[in-house]
């Protein structure tokens, strides 16, 4: 639902969630959403972050574990101060709250279920069985150190590798608490319904039954040695795909590197940006780090999926690990 920040370009919405993918008999790979609705993460979610979710909930949504107001309406985390005007605010539990009150008003996975036909950027072809065309596949997870903001995938089986070995801070919606690095292969641990290695047989069959879409990896959560964001995220994220749409268009916009291909100087459209950004420092990729992330990823390959991994995931993680030794 994002609201782009980078002029000339427009955001239209299939889902927020699930894709169902198939190729067409020309071999287009296309998905369609098969959801009829939004279930969404209420924490964080505002008017400053996400305009289009706040305007989508205005009407017929269903919220749990969030705050109400005394005025008919609701309240969490991120959103603008609710006790204005004498308007009393009871939290998640049905206790009074307020901002002395020393805890959340909100559950941290407090949800809203909206319907999607209300979000006001909807796409026109979001119910259209077809589906609409995939140009580009995005995986990423919340990564404080050591992974760029984006880059790009050699060729397919490399996309299928960097899918596999996704790892992810754990948010409220996962079950583990804290601050923990958990695998979380193509943002899929939980739902996983079969062996994880035909899983991944699955994905490589794609490319022998229709034209394969470029694969990137994103984070938009990488910190800096004071904790801070490196990347403004949000409406600014339409920077990357700016990016990645002249990749998709092969641009020669990219420079190589040991996990992929990143931005070459210059090809990220910073105009107008309004914070300053070490892009030196988002691009970097640390040898310790990437050290130990090719150690933990192989062991999870040896545990999660031993004799069943097939045998290109194995090829890429020696692949990687050569690159990665030469830094």
């Amino acid at each position: 639902m994002m609201t782009p920040t980078l002029p000339g370009y427009n955001v239209e919405c299939v889902g927020d969630d699930i894709a169902w993918m198939k190729f067409d008999s020309e071999g287009v790979l296309r998905a369609i959403n098969p959801e009829n609705g939004f279930f969404g993460v209420a924490p964080g979610t505002a008017m400053s972050t996400n305009p289009n979710a706040m305007n989508t909930i205005f009407s017929n949504t269903i919220f749990t574990n969030v705050a109400s107001t005394s005025d008919g309406g609701v309240y969490w985390e991120g959103m603008e101060e609710p006790n204005i005007n004498n308007v009393i605010t009871t939290d998640w539990l049905g206790k009074l709250w307020s901002k002395q009150s020393g805890k959340p008003a909100a559950h941290q996975n407090s949800r809203f279920c909206t319907p999607a036909i209300q979000c006001p950027i909807i796409d026109p072809c979001w119910e259209d069985p077809q589906g609409v065309p995939i140009s580009a596949i995005l995986f990423g997870g919340r990564r404080p150190k050591g992974v760029p903001l984006v880059y790009e995938a050699r060729n397919w089986s490399h996309g299928v590798f960097i899918g596999a070995a996704m790892r992810s801070e754990a948010t409220a919606a996962a079950e583990h608490k804290g601050k923990v690095i958990m695998h979380d292969p193509f943002a899929m641990r939980p739902f996983f319904g079969y062996n994880f290695g035909d899983y991944l047989k699955h994905w490589l069959s794609m490319e022998k039954r229709g034209r394969v879409p470029k694969v990137f990896h994103v984070n938009w959560f990488r910190k800096s040695a004071d904790g801070k964001f490196l990347w403004p995220g949000f409406g600014d994220n339409s920077r990357v795909l700016d990016w990645i749409f002249r990749r998709v268009h092969e641009e020669d916009c990219y420079v190589d590197s040991p996990i992929g291909y990143l931005p070459s100087e210059g090809a990220l459209d910073i105009t107008g940006l309004q914070q300053s950004v070490d892009l030196k420092e988002l691009f970097n990729v640390p040898n310790d780090f990437w050290q130990q992330e090719v150690n933990e990823i192989e062991q999870y390959f040896k545990t999660q999926v031993g004799e069943f991994l097939p045998k290109e995931v194995f090829n890429e993680l020696t692949e990687l690990k050569k690159r990665v030794n030469k830094l």
